[in-house]
Formats: C-alpha cells, structure tokens, sequence
C-alpha cells in the first residue's frame, strides 16, 4: 500500500522508484499485485503517463490518512523507546523557506540526530493529507478552518522598494495611481495561473492593483534579485528585504499604502499534532524563532 500511494502522488513508476529506494519494476509488480487482490484497476497506464483512474482516487483518498495513521502509531512507539526518528515532511512556499525553515533545520539536527526532514517547495494549494505530507505551512487566511493552526512567525508587512538608482532614474512614486508609469515585477499565481494583483489600501480601502511591467516571475524570493538589480519596483515581505533596506541597497516607497499579513502558521490536521516527529518540529520551532 505504501507503494501504490506514493506512486499515486509522485505520478509515475519511475519517480516513485526513486523516492522508495527500489527498482521501477518492483513498484510495478506492488501495484499488479494490490490492483489484483482488489480486483480493480488503479492507475490507467500508457506509454507516457500512469494516472489514478476514479476508482484509483476513491480508494486513495480513503486509504491514506488510514495508513498514515498506522504509520503514526508506529512512531508513538519508537519515542516511547526514546527514539524520535523516520521522516517528517513538511509542504512549504518558497518565501517561508528563509523565514522559518532555514533558522530551524540546524537545531533539529543537533536535537534529533535520527530523525530526516523532507522539505517541499511548493508555492500552490497542495492537500497535504492525500498527499502524504505530515504538515505545511502557509499564510493565516489560506488554511481550512479544519487544520489546527499554528504561528510560525508574527504578522508580516509588505514593502514596495527599488534600487536608489533605478528611483533617481524613474522618479520615486507619491501615490497608488504613480505606479502606472512604472516598471512593476509581477508574479505568475500557480493556482489558477492568472496575474497577481498588488494588495494595497488607501484611506482605510482595500485596492488590488494591477500593475503594468517588462517581468513576470513566479518566484517571490527571485523578486529581491531583480530589485537589486534595479530593474524596477518590487512587492515584497519586508522581512526578506529588511538587510538590503538596513544597508540602503534598496529603498521603501509607498509605505503608507502596503498591507500587512496575517503572517505564516504551521497546519496539520488534529491527529498529526499527536506525532513525536511534528512535535519535535514544533518545539524546536518555538525554541528558535522569535516572537512566536
């Protein structure tokens, strides 16, 4: 069963292979011998691809929080022993990389020698319970009201900013209608793949801003490189860009219009909380982020 649900998520004989540390034909035969037992076709197999058919989704969406949680009963035990140990994986954005997994993985290793931590950079809307992630992490306002929530960081204030150079050269923006004239970088949504819109306020109203630019990126940490390089304003945390404002590399405009976030909370659903892995995550977390 494990092998047919991480073929299920990974989308491929191969790629689950590879995450399973065995042969593309071993999982094949796995799969062969569930679809046999059952006596249905879970995947529908061409030269190219290999995908859930409904049955296949049916019996995946039902199974895999079961065997998740035989697979948490085993971990309960093993802590029991004094060992924390397996692997915890967590579904993370790319901007809450530096924010609140980088400053934490050094001590989970000092803490939890046994214990392997698989970090997935995905700026989307995952299911993390079908996926087979033990957590994820991701603003206040995009979690279910059925995960328990948990703060990672305090809230977080966005910034508009540019080089003192590209500013000098463009003129520096007074208002909400001066960023028509120009050069925005814009991001690419993931989900939906439309055009994000700059979430700003004016006199107590909420704006989405569509902003003209040459670029249009889907990486939010690639934002700060291109603001360095001055090719033009740039909507950011400001906590990824706070060195650069420090040391005058960029400047802050429009202050008084930029949004503040609800800031970036750790989600699982009730069971997992229980798990001796994400609790270690979650104490060691506690331990060296600050303000939470």
């Amino acid at each position: 069963m494990p092998t047919v649900l991480t073929v299920a998520r990974r989308g491929g004989f191969a790629a689950a292979a590879a995450e399973l540390g065995i042969s593309p034909s071993a999982v094949s035969h796995a799969v062969k011998s569930v679809e046999q037992r059952l006596g249905v076709q879970l995947f529908a197999r061409t030269t190219r691809n290999v995908a859930l058919t409904e049955a296949g989704r049916r019996f995946v969406d039902t199974t895999a929080p079961a065997l998740k949680s035989l697979s948490d009963g085993f971990e309960l035990l093993r802590a029991d022993q004094g060992r924390i140990g397996g692997l915890l994986r967590l579904n993370v954005p790319r901007v809450a990389l530096p924010l609140c997994i980088t400053p934490v993985l050094p001590e989970m290793a000092k803490r939890y020698p046994d214990l392997r931590v698989e970090v997935y950079s995905d700026d989307g809307f995952a299911n993390i319970v079908t996926e087979g992630f033990d957590a994820g992490i991701r603003l206040g306002d995009m979690i279910a009201q059925d995960m328990v929530a948990l703060r990672l960081t305090p809230p977080i204030r966005i910034a508009i900013v540019a080089t003192p150079a590209y500013l000098a050269e463009r003129g520096t923006p007074d208002s909400i209608a001066d960023l028509q004239t120009h050069n925005c970088v814009t991001y690419r949504l993931l989900s939906g793949g439309g055009v994000y819109r700059w979430d700003l306020e004016d006199k107590g109203a909420e704006l989405a801003i569509e902003t003209p630019g040459t670029l249009l990126i889907n990486d939010p940490l690639y934002a700060r490189d291109l603001a360095l390089a001055g090719l033009g304003l740039v909507y950011i945390f400001e906590p990824l860009v706070a060195e650069d404002l420090a040391a005058g590399r960029l400047v802050r405009v429009l202050a008084e219009n930029c949004i503040e976030e609800s800031g970036l909370f750790l989600y699982f659903p009730q069971r997992a909380g229980q798990t001796p892995k994400l609790r270690a995550f979650i104490e060691t977390a506690r331990a060296v982020l600050p303000g939470i």
